[in-house]
């Protein structure tokens, strides 16, 4: 299962449009049940949209239509004020299907530390979440959660978060890894959802865990720290779908590689490549490697672009205020790489890299083995097992907490089994 060369933007757009479309039908049914066997959820609101599949081995690509449900009518919201409106509302909704004692583990006071050792880049059966497993919930309740979320993000970012979710569930039917909590996820709310204070979602499992606060007061919607990983990269989902979650960060980190002179790419790859994982307390320490000082205005915005994966996950509004405060501080940015230099999955390891500035860190890792996750026919290391890391040096959970270290396995590159 090899994947088509780097497409050009409308395609790349295309096919993340049809990866939503695609991964919707497995976050609604089985990833969020926990098990194979799981009674598949509802689906959601029909919509007729051309779905795109791509052969990944002869770089062929076939449109067809496909008609879609979602759980609920929300479209992408333009501005922060919609996005915590609509967020808030729909957790309400969701609070309302619940019982007393669902509320009272789904509720945290705002400032709970908990919730920076609640959320890891290790199987919930090694480190434990915050919250409610949306496997313990009714279909009517999974929905409900899910609309949360769907709320919450731009529909690119829900088609990469839905595809991270498939991955795990693949994992689970198909591989050799005895992890039985892979496509199990929970949610859990700091502080009382409101559209004129600041509360926090709490959303995860394996290979995600998404803190996003969302702040009526200020109308700031922040999503330092987050995790987004995948295993495998490419996948094919129950209904024939090549599903491939990171197609959009490997061409926008591969856009801002190739802006790049020769010279820039010695230095870039010549640097440091850090990782500081979800559980440790970091220093957020620069290292070596190309800064933002060195680009020109159009790299700098190339790099604006990747960042924007994990800064930019609701609105433009939001987007546009979270790379506004890295912009400014971009010529202190300092970018390293590792690995291979052209976008090809067929060929090498996959690529490291990290990204480190006052008001920035990204860390994105290949890992260097499946974890006992294996696939036939399928690559579960390298390119097809990443690790990535966001963080806010200066703002880190909306200011609301520090750090803790996390207990046990906290994070790190890798080593639980089918992680």
């Amino acid at each position: 299962m090899n994947p088509a060369p780097m497409p050009s933007k409308p395609s790349r757009l295309r096919r993340r449009t049809a990866t939503l479309l695609a991964a919707s039908t497995i976050a609604l049914s089985v990833a969020l049940a926990g098990c194979a066997s799981a009674t598949p959820a509802a689906s959601s609101p029909s919509s007729s949209a051309s779905s795109t599949t791509t052969d990944m081995s002869s770089s062929e690509t076939t449109t067809a239509e496909t008609d879609t449900t979602a759980s609920s009518e929300t479209t992408d919201a333009a501005t922060t004020a919609e996005t915590i409106a609509s967020t808030t509302s729909a957790a309400d909704a969701f609070i309302a299907t619940l019982t007393v004692e669902q509320h009272e583990t789904l509720l945290y006071a705002y400032d709970d530390d908990t919730k920076t050792t609640s959320w890891s880049n290790f199987p919930v059966t090694f480190v434990e979440r915050a919250g409610l497993n949306l496997a313990d919930l009714t279909e009517e309740q999974r929905q409900a959660a899910l609309t949360v979320l769907e709320s919450l993000l731009s529909d690119e970012a829900y088609a990469t978060v839905v595809g991270i979710m498939g991955g795990d569930q693949y994992l689970l039917e198909n591989s050799s890894s005895t992890e039985s909590s892979l496509g199990q996820y929970y949610i859990a709310f700091f502080g009382d959802p409101s559209d004129t204070s600041a509360w926090e979602v709490q959303f995860g499992g394996h290979h995600l865990g998404i803190n996003a606060t969302l702040d009526g007061s200020t109308d700031e919607v922040t999503f330092a720290p987050t995790h987004l990983g995948v295993q495998p990269a490419v996948y094919t989902d129950a209904d024939g779908n090549t599903v491939q979650p990171f197609d959009g960060i490997y061409t926008d980190a591969f856009a801002f590689f190739d802006s790049l002179t020769a010279e820039q790419q010695a230095t870039l790859t010549s640097g440091d490549v850090s990782m500081c994982a979800p559980g440790d307390t970091c220093d957020f320490s620069t290292g070596s490697g190309l800064t933002g000082a060195d680009l020109t205005d159009e790299q700098k915005q190339l790099l604006l672009a990747l960042i924007s994966n994990w800064a930019g996950m609701a609105d433009e509004q939001s987007t546009a205020t979270a790379l506004t405060e890295i912009e400014a501080t971009l010529d202190d940015t300092v970018i390293a790489w590792s690995g291979e230099t052209s976008y090809d999955m067929t060929t090498g390891d996959g690529i490291s890299f990290s990204i480190s500035g006052p008001n920035v860190y990204i860390a994105l890792q290949a890992q260097q083995g499946s974890a006992g996750a294996d696939v036939d026919g399928v690559s579960t290391s390298g390119w097809g097992h990443v690790h990535t890391i966001y963080r806010d040096p200066t703002n880190d959970y909306a200011g609301s907490v520090t750090q803790q270290a996390g207990s046990g396995m906290g994070g790190g590159p890798g080593g639980a089994p089918g992680e």
